[in-house]
């Protein structure tokens, strides 16, 4: 039995409406980006959202949009593109450590980086849970700090009933992986309309349909990028995101059998915890396993057709163009990026496929003579 990592939910009615938008005169940006943008905005209760190629480009519009000059603190622990977007941008970043139940951000390791050039905060919500947002808005409000969520791991979680991107500025990514995809997408979500009109300049070369004289008129009025997102992805999107309900509650599904199963070995396995009132997308299912078993842990796994993998080792800090960010220690981080494993989740998943992942973890574990 083969088991991915991954797999996009993918079926007839995705393929139909792919079908219609490239049938229709629109290739590029069209009517699909306004109903998905509308969908986006009614579902997750946010006033704005803007459909882009890519989470990381709307990490740097976000930070564009706002003008953003001085150092951003964002969590070692995540994904380059965090930290590419700050540097592309024109701005600094600087690393926080983590806490190990969450995996999240830990807003005392923020504290501790504030600077006088601090001016905004990115939080990376890990695998599906979000941040803790009530000590993360009291540091932002208190430092006059703007927030920026990277929320390509959390689609459809909550914080006490809040969705996650609408705390801040909402960046969500729908690459194959995530709970939803476009292919190659993203969403950048706003409070304010001043700032999503200018983003809306942004991703389409600077152009400003205020400056328009005549039809053929277009004049930029500052320099943007092409950072749209074509109209028969954002049809996909459309489709898939009226399915997400269904996608994270399978998920859910899955991850409770995970819990259930795993939980019997936690003298060797440490779950992520998962606090009352928020809930979770599992977007990624982890465990940390000891240091010193997880390469072993990972080949046999992958030995027996399993595609476990890491999310992420080396941390950011440790990267070679990124050492030299590097200010303060962040022991959290460096204990998770040595421990942490990914195993398969996603809504097509078969219980039987679930079950050889948990009967072949467990064959692993009756070798070790624990």
């Amino acid at each position: 039995m083969q088991i991915p990592l991954c797999k996009p939910s993918i079926d007839n009615k995705e393929l139909k409406i792919i079908s219609r938008s490239l049938k229709s005169p629109w290739l590029t940006h069209g009517p699909y980006n306004l109903k998905f943008e509308k969908l986006f905005s009614n579902k997750f209760r946010i006033p704005y959202s803007l459909s882009m190629n890519s989470c990381t480009s709307a990490l740097e519009c976000a930070i564009k949009c706002q003008e953003l000059k001085g150092e951003i603190i964002i969590p070692s622990f995540t994904w380059v593109s965090t930290a590419n977007a700050i540097l592309n941008a024109g701005c600094k970043p600087v690393f926080a450590d983590i806490e190990l139940n969450s995996r999240n951000i830990d807003p005392k390791s923020i504290l501790k980086n504030i600077t006088k050039k601090t001016v905004a905060i990115i939080i990376v919500h890990f695998a599906g849970l979000p941040c803790n947002m009530e000590e993360i808005l009291k540091i932002c409000k208190k430092y006059k700090l703007k927030l920026i969520e990277d929320s390509a791991e959390t689609l459809g979680a909550q914080y006490k009933k809040k969705y996650t991107g609408s705390f801040g500025l909402g960046c969500f990514s729908f690459f194959p992986t995530k709970n939803i995809t476009t292919t190659e997408g993203g969403m950048l979500t706003f409070q304010d309309k001043r700032l999503f009109d200018k983003a809306k300049k942004i991703i389409a070369h600077g152009i400003d349909k205020g400056l328009k004289k005549n039809f053929w008129h277009r004049e930029s009025s500052l320099p943007g990028h092409n950072y749209r997102l074509p109209n028969h992805l954002a049809a996909l999107g459309l489709s898939q995101l009226k399915k997400l309900n269904l996608f994270n509650n399978r998920r859910r599904t899955i991850a409770k059998i995970y819990d259930k199963e795993l939980s019997k070995f936690n003298n060797f396995f440490i779950l992520q915890k998962v606090p009352k009132n928020l809930t979770h997308s599992y977007q990624m299912y982890t465990i940390r396993v000891p240091k010193k078993y997880r390469t072993n842990f990972l080949n046999f796994m992958r030995s027996k057709n399993i595609e476990v993998s890491v999310h992420f080792d080396p941390p950011l800090h440790e990267q070679k163009y990124l050492k030299s960010y590097y200010k303060k220690k962040l022991p959290k981080t460096d204990i998770l990026s040595k421990e942490i494993v990914t195993l398969p989740i996603f809504p097509d998943m078969k219980k039987k496929q679930v079950n050889y992942v948990i009967s072949n973890i467990k064959k692993y574990i009756s070798t070790l003579n624990l």
